[in-house]
């Protein structure tokens, strides 16, 4: 049960800087980042697909790239890359061309271009794969060209991926070898949870299956504390412990002394799932004997923590030679499961028709529209696999037909290369790279197939729609035809955001044509400024660019791919209070809204936007290797919030304050304490200092229940505890760390003793209660787990902090802090008498309630009176400091100060990079997911634009959830809005939230409204509102009634709101509740749009 060594052990030795990759370090750790940053990659084939590849791989942080590809631009390869400009059609090297531009994605990685190289046969590219770790070819080549570098893969033990996209269709191929390790196959964290207690065998066995003798299953059972969530293992799963009590024959807590369990901390045990909250734990025997009822007794005070230990495996992968025989059996679409072994059997008619040209080294292309050619596809095809498009029992006529329109799409556009599918499939095809690299995350078996067929049109274009014309959107109409490039140049579209998501988008976009024509814009908005973490995956940014705005940068990048694109940037968020800027007149010119957003209000507030102005909305996100996109169309789909996640669990206050048994519970509580002691202190402060008022009108701006404690704070702060030099701030620190980890412990086991009884006869410190120690200072202690000096980092970090804040020069020294150390007189301690602690949350909020209104105005007056007047200190202020995760003397203080109080309840600690995670509530992101759900949404896209000749359904739109870390994709039809059904006008109207009452009189009188209301949908008004403020009900004063119907509409509201109307605004929501005239039964009607401009 020993831990075993890893088979992959890191090569790399270099620093990672933790500033740039610091968002994809919490998806591929520091060990996986490290191997990336020793790994070689070639990278064969650099039109659209190639580029994709090679920028999230270089954003990833690789040692090198090596770039191949001497094929000359084609109009066709500006579809998908960005990096290629349209005077460069014609010119040999592609890799060579875009080398530099790639190179500049990041300082760390060489990138090189394999100019030796002049054709792309075996013979030139075999000598390449030397001392690479990944070969990846990302367009098509002829098979026995890709089976012999395959070859030279495994024979030099370097992992293979062939890749390419044809229009709307692509391929990926992965072999890594007879025996790939794979040190994590998921990436999920470990699962983690607390013991309860562990069975003894004849325990279990007698309490859940009487008949079952122990001795056939020896194994004890292990149960863990379900208020703490389920423990998430399955079986064959390994799992550790820590942290355990309860188990020592010299542990007084232990009751049975006769079955003392061989348990061992650190140790690998496998186990077998037997519940949500049980397990056993296999090959450790630790059986009783069934007639002895002492041995049955169980302990009831075990603690302890589990942790799922995760190990390598190892995969065997067939060759590209072996697996063209085999039926693709990975799905992307659940609703195609045939597809695959179509798409297999297309792509090899394809390889072959290629494969006949007049050269090896110059393939038979065939030119969109070419019905010749892609008929001749379609027959070797059926050649093939003739069971594929035979009419039979199992294949009717119509799905033949269907397949046989497949594969004839794919041939007609194999030379398009959309910049989605491309962005699409390079997010996937990088993953595949880096895993390779990393040996972090599952691979793909063989062969996967993507594709985006309902974009297309039922029927082949005719050849004056898609014939090239050495436009830069060769391929986009090679695939949809000139008419909706058209639509496209002309679409107004907003995007709200532009960070990573965005600045993908933006690429895309400046690709595909959105908003590049006379007609067309496109309005970007991100209040956010570039950081250097940005860099890693938001790749329009460069180093020169820190600081500046993002939707700014990202505007004029995207604007050098595409000199035509209209765009224009704003620094605003989108909130009611920018509605002045993003309102009425702005919607109104819209075709559609693209949310790259990181947070859950402002995609509400953008959905409720669409559904008023009834746009299609494109909503997507990521989460480390998973990501997920939203297609809403309006009346098709249901809206992006009609569905939620339910609200975040928060930590109960009595655990936070006084029973923490989790790091998650620790490093809430540091950041709590940082923000009383460093911000809201010196806020409170500087409120004293610069008030103007009277003391009595001073004293009622405070909260009567904190108003004693708010004036001791600044009693402390400003007089009693004020430094002078930073010596004090030294002392006042080190006095800190004995107030939060010595004297509180002590007291609150003054009123609760480690031997407590409750009432119910069990132990106090049980369960999730862990019995805390108080600790004694010592600067050169160094925990267990994060193996850093708490004590000492505490004392500097509060020092430092405390100097800031009252502009003081700080230091950090070791030496300095040690000496001056020894001259703090530290007083002993002796506990309180009286002071109340509550056990549980019930007894905090009856605490509260007790003393709400307790403002001990006795005191309040002696403490102000004590107070230095703000005058004798004018100009004095204090800085108060506003917690960043990104500050690294913030996150030492918020790491120690949460390691600590977790020393204290004996709770594993953490380091300081995933302490930043968790207190920062960072979200884990990586450059290939985020280009994967972009060029997803983007050929949702496409079909909101309208397919040519095809009536898009439900069925055709597609939401995605990904995990490129199984991996697995799955895309499946949105779910239409939900109807609510009612009578108007003597007819059943069912209706969703994308409909409303429009009216549109002008800016009529409210009489004339209600008249209007009555005689067209035969309601009789009895309330009317708008947001909170009642217009109309009918039991309101009369007088007051007919004085408001005598008024317009917009002068009622504004007689009551107060507030004008901005002049962008057209138009006014109102709610309204009304009863049928004939039936008098209430009316369930949708709000109502009035136009009055």
């Amino acid at each position: 049960m020993a831990s075993e060594t890893s088979a992959m052990e890191a090569t790399a030795t270099a620093e990672v800087d933790e500033k740039l990759y610091s968002r994809q370090l919490y998806v591929m750790g520091h060990e996986a980042q490290r191997r990336m940053m020793a790994s070689r990659a070639l990278v064969i084939g650099m039109s659209g697909l190639g580029a994709e590849v090679a920028k999230n791989c270089i954003l990833a942080g690789l040692s090198s790239l090596m770039l191949c590809d001497p094929t000359p631009v084609t109009s066709f390869d500006l579809g998908g890359h960005f990096y290629l400009r349209q005077e460069q059609i014609g010119t040999p090297n592609r890799a060579a061309l875009c080398q530099a531009s790639l190179a500049a994605l990041n300082p760390y990685v060489t990138v090189d271009v394999a100019t030796q190289v002049t054709d792309l046969t075996a013979a030139s590219l075999l000598p390449l794969i030397s001392g690479m770790t990944c070969v990846v070819i990302t367009i098509p080549l002829p098979d026995d060209v890709v089976m012999a570098i395959n070859d030279k893969c495994r024979a030099l033990d370097c992992s293979f991926i062939y890749s390419q996209v044809a229009g709307v269709f692509s391929q990926v191929f992965c072999d890594f070898g007879q025996s790939f390790v794979v040190s994590d196959k998921d990436g999920n964290p470990p699962h983690v949870s607390q013991l309860e207690s562990i069975l003894p065998t004849a325990a279990t066995a007698n309490a859940a299956t009487p008949a079952t003798p122990a001795a056939t299953n020896p194994n004890p059972t292990v149960k863990v504390l379900e208020d703490q969530g389920r423990h998430g293992l399955e079986t064959g799963d390994f799992v550790q412990f820590s942290r355990l009590k309860g188990f020592d024959d010299t542990d007084t807590d232990t009751v049975n002394k006769n079955t003392t369990l061989p348990l061992q901390e650190n140790t690998h045990y496998e186990i077998k799932a037997t519940g949500p909250f049980t397990f056993e734990l296999l090959g450790l025997d630790w059986s009783t004997d069934n007639n002895n009822d002492d041995n049955d007794t169980i302990n009831p005070n075990q603690q302890g923590y589990i942790t799922q230990v995760k190990k390598p495996v190892t995969l065997s992968f067939r060759t590209y030679k072996d697996a063209l025989g085999d039926v693709p059996e990975m799905l992307s679409d659940f609703a195609k499961f045939d597809r695959p072994p179509l798409l297999h059997v297309a792509f090899r008619a394809l390889a072959a028709y290629r494969d006949n040209g007049d050269t090896a080294s110059q393939p038979r292309l065939i030119t969109p529209g070419d019905v010749t050619a892609a008929t001749a596809v379609l027959q070797i095809a059926k050649e093939l696999d003739p069971s594929l498009f035979a009419d039979d029992d199992n294949n009717n006529a119509a799905a033949s037909n269907e397949r046989e329109r497949i594969v004839l799409q794919l041939a007609s556009g194999s030379q398009a290369c959309l910049s989605p599918m491309c962005a699409a499939l390079g997010g996937l095809v990088g993953q595949e790279v880096l895993k390779a690299c990393s040996g972090k995350f599952t691979p793909i078996p063989g062969f996967f197939y993507l594709d985006a067929d309902e974009t297309l049109p039922d029927d082949l274009l005719p050849l004056e729609e898609v014939a090239p014309s050495g436009s830069r959107y060769d391929s986009q109409i090679a695939c949809f035809g000139k008419t909706m490039q058209q639509e496209l140049l002309n679409l107004n579209y907003f995007l709200v955001g532009a960070g990573a998501i965005g600045c993908e988008m933006l690429k895309n976009w400046a690709l595909m044509g959105v908003g590049c024509g006379d007609k067309g814009h496109v309005t970007v908005t991100d209040m956010d400024i570039i950081e250097k973490s940005n860099l890693s995956r938001q790749f329009l940014f460069r180093s020169t660019d820190i600081q500046e705005f993002k939707s700014t940068t990202a505007a004029k990048a995207a604007q050098v791919m595409n000199p035509n694109l209209n765009i224009t940037a704003h620094q605003e968020k989108v909130a009611p209070d920018t509605e002045q800027v993003f309102g009425d007149a702005f919607y109104d010119n819209l075709n559609g809204v693209c949310t790259a957003l990181d947070n859950i209000e402002a995609r509400l507030y953008m959905d409720q936007r669409c559904l008023f102005y009834r746009l299609p909305m494109l909503e997507s996100g990521t989460l480390g290797t998973k990501g997920n996109t939203q297609v809403v169309v309006p009346h098709l789909t249901e809206n992006y919030g009609a569905t939620r996640d339910p609200p975040e669990k928060s930590i109960p206050v009595c655990t936070l304050k006084n029973f923490p048994n989790q790091i998650q519970h620790t490093l809430q509580w540091a950041r709590d304490y940082f923000e009383g002691e460093f911000k809201q202190a010196a806020d409170d402060v500087n409120a004293y200092l610069t008030t103007t008022t009277t003391p009595e009108e001073y004293l009622a701006t405070l909260q009567p229940n904190t108003k004693l404690e708010t004036l001791k704070v600044i009693s402390r702060t400003l007089v009693e505890q004020r430094p002078v030099t930073f010596d004090d701030c030294v002392v006042w620190a080190r006095l800190k760390f004995e107030t939060l980890f010595h004297n509180q412990i002590r007291q609150l086991l003054h009123n609760f003793p480690e031997g407590q009884i409750t009432s119910s006869g069990s132990k106090f410190w049980s369960g999730s209660k862990r019995c805390p120690i108080p600790l004694v200072f010592d600067a050169t202690d160094t925990c267990e787990d994060a193996q850093m000096k708490n004590h000492l980092d505490f004392v500097v970090a509060a020092a430092n902090l405390r100097a800031n804040m009252y502009g003081i020069k700080g230091r950090t020294d070791e030496e300095y802090f040690v000496e001056a150390m020894k001259n703090v007189i530290v007083p002993d301690f002796a506990p309180a008498e009286g002071v109340k602690i509550a056990a549980n949350e019930a007894e905090d909020t009856a605490n509260k309630n007790s003393t709400s209104m307790d403002t001990g105005d006795s005191e309040v007056d002696d403490l102000w009176n004590s107070l230095p007047k703000p005058s004798e200190l004018a100009g004095f202020q204090l800085n108060p400091i506003d917690f960043d995760k990104d500050i690294d003397d913030h996150m030492l203080f918020v790491t120690a100060c949460s390691n600590l109080r977790a020393l204290n309840y004996q709770i594993p600690t953490e380091d300081t990079h995933r302490s930043r995670a968790i207190a920062g509530r960072i979200i884990p992101a990586i450059a290939t997911t985020t280009a994967l759900v972009t060029g997803l949404v983007c050929l949702e896209l496409y079909k909101i634009i309208g397919t040519p000749r095809k009536t898009l359904t439900l069925e055709a739109y597609k939401n995605g959830f990904i995990n490129l870390a199984i991996p697995f994709m799955t895309l499946s039809e949105p779910i239409p809005p939900g109807k609510t059904t009612c009578v108007l006008k003597g007819k059943e109207w069912k209706w969703t939230a994308w409909d409303s009452l429009d009216i549109n009189l002008g800016d009529i009188t409210m009489g004339e409204f209600m008249d209007y209301f009555e005689k067209e949908y035969n309601l009789e008004v009895s309330m009317l509102s708008h947001g909170v403020s009642i217009l109309y009900s009918f039991f309101a004063n009369k007088k007051k009634v007919e004085a408001r119907k005598a008024m317009t509409m917009t002068q009622v509201i504004t007689s009551i709101t107060k507030k004008e109307f901005p002049e962008n605004q057209l138009f006014i929501t109102l709610e309204i509740i009304a009863n049928d005239l004939d039936t008098d039964e209430e009316c369930e009607l949708p709000y109502i749009k009035f136009r009055f401009r």
